[in-house]
């Protein structure tokens, strides 16, 4: 049984790294002009020139043009989304636009819950009686 599950799983793991290797090669085989990548070595610069005879690729990387091997290529590069710590809160939740009208302050309406907690003395005042026990 335990073989069964080895030779499963193996299959499995092989199959996945062709399919990967089979998706790499086509991305590689399909760059254009234009297309930011990104290389294994971490230079990111926008495809100039493809020679699928040498398997080479030019890329311009601000200003410096480099060649490469098709298999130096990584991926295709997409700049992540950057937000300044000036944008969030100390939880990481966005701030509202200064620009966009503030909704209405929700702390005119709040009050401190002292003020907001009647004590039985205060009621007893109200209706006027003082809590006392009369006697006939």
């Amino acid at each position: 049984m335990l073989i069964v599950i080895v030779v499963v799983f193996g299959g499995m793991m092989w199959w996945q790294s062709k399919k990967a290797k089979q998706e790499k090669q086509d991305f590689r085989r399909n760059l254009q002009p234009g297309t930011e990548v990104i290389t294994i070595g971490q230079v990111i610069g926008k495809v100039v020139e493809v020679d699928e005879q040498y398997e080479e690729i030019v890329i311009d990387s601000e200003g410096s043009k480099l060649r490469f091997g098709f298999n130096a290529i990584a991926r295709e590069y997409t700049r992540p989304a950057y937000v300044s710590d000036d944008e969030v809160d100390e939880n990481g939740n966005p701030l509202p636009d200064e620009d966009t009208e503030a909704p209405a302050n929700d702390e005119a309406g709040q009050v401190p819950i002292e003020a907001s907690v009647v004590s039985e003395e205060d009621t007893a005042d109200e209706t006027g009686d003082d809590n006392e026990t009369k006697t006939k």
